[in-house]
C-alpha cells in the first residue's frame, strides 16, 4: 500500500531536474526560482522541492513565507504561489515556527525528511519538478537521488560562477563544479547543462555590462567536461530587487538584461530535458 501512494504522488511527474553547486554562493536558490518562473512562462505546470535544509531561502524568494502545509487524502497539499496554481512550492521553510530559526539536525533526520517530501507531497500533474539542493556532494544529495531514482531518469543543471579555467583558480572555484560533475556521473544524474550565473555586473544606468569576476570559466569547463553550456546569467540589481522582494521577474522585469538570459536558460532545458530523460 505504501509503494502504490508513492507511486501515486509522483505519477504525473513528468521531468525532474535536480539544481546543483559546487560550493554556496553561486546563486543556485535564484537559478532554481528563475528556472521554475521561466518554464511557467512557457506555460508548463512547475514544482520546486526545497531540499537546502539548512539554508531554505526559496520560500522567501516566492514571497510564500509563513504558508500553511495542510494534509490531504495523499499527503502533504504543497503551497501554491500562484492563483493559477501553475508553480507549486514545498520546503522546511514551511515548517518551522520561526523563519530565522535554524535547522539543526543529524543526517537521519535530514534523509527521513527528504524522503517524506518525495514520497508525501500530492504533486499532482507536473510538467517539471525543479530540485534545489544543498551546496556540495553531501548526505542529502544521495537521500534526494535515492529517494527520487524510481520515478524516472533524473537530469542535473550544474550552477557556476566565471572564473576562468586556469591552474591557479582551478583548485577552488572549478574544482568544485568538477566534483559536482563527477557526482552526477556516480550517481547516475543525466547533465542538462552548465549555468554560470553572477557573469558580469549590468549597470542600472547605462546598461553597460561590466565583467568583475572575469568571463567564460563556465563555458570553457563545460566544453572540458562534454557536457552542454546553458548560457551566462548577468548580476543584474532589478533581478535581486525582485528576489528581496518576493516579486515575479519574468513577468515584471522583461526590459531587464537578465530576462533573455534567463528565457534562452529555459527554452534549452524544454529542449533538453524531454531528448534526455527518456
Amino acid at each position: 500500500m505504501e509503494a502504490a501512494a508513492e507511486t501515486g504522488n509522483m505519477a504525473s511527474v513528468q521531468h525532474i531536474i535536480l539544481v546543483l553547486s559546487g560550493k554556496g554562493g553561486v546563486g543556485k536558490s535564484t537559478i532554481s526560482t528563475q528556472l521554475a518562473l521561466a518554464l511557467r512562462h512557457a506555460g508548463k505546470k512547475v514544482g520546486i522541492l526545497d531540499v537546502d535544509l539548512c539554508g531554505p531561502s526559496i520560500p522567501r524568494m516566492l514571497r510564500a513565507q509563513g504558508r500553511a502545509v495542510h494534509q490531504c487524502d495523499s499527503g502533504w497539499v504543497p503551497v501554491y504561489v500562484d492563483q493559477e496554481q501553475s508553480i507549486s512550492l514545498m520546503s522546511v521553510g514551511f515548517l518551522l515556527e520561526n523563519p530565522d530559526e535554524a535547522v539543526v539536525w543529524r543526517g537521519p533526520k535530514k534523509n527521513a525528511l527528504i524522503r517524506q517530501f518525495v514520497c508525501d507531497v500530492a504533486w499532482g500533474q507536473l510538467d517539471y519538478l525543479v530540485v534545489d539542493t544543498p551546496p556540495g556532494t553531501s548526505d542529502e544529495h544521495m537521500a534526494t537521488v535515492d529517494a527520487l531514482r524510481p520515478y524516472g531518469p533524473l537530469g542535473a543543471l550544474v550552477v557556476t560562477t566565471p572564473q576562468p579555467c586556469r591552474p591557479r583558480s582551478q583548485a577552488v572555484s572549478v574544482g568544485d563544479v568538477r566534483r559536482e560533475l563527477t557526482f552526477c556521473r556516480k550517481a547516475g544524474l543525466q547533465v542538462l547543462g552548465v549555468v554560470e550565473n553572477m557573469s558580469g555586473f549590468v549597470c542600472p544606468h547605462c546598461a553597460e555590462c561590466t565583467h568583475v569576476f572575469s568571463r567564460g570559466g563556465g563555458e570553457e569547463l563545460a566544453c572540458h567536461a562534454g557536457v552542454p553550456f546553458l548560457g551566462s546569467v548577468p548580476l543584474d540589481p532589478e533581478l535581486t530587487r525582485s528576489l528581496e522582494e518576493g516579486r515575479d521577474f519574468i513577468r515584471e522585469f522583461p526590459e531587464s538584461p537578465a530576462f533573455p538570459a534567463l528565457l534562452s536558460i529555459a527554452q534549452k532545458v524544454l529542449t533538453e530535458a524531454p531528448a534526455r530523460l527518456l
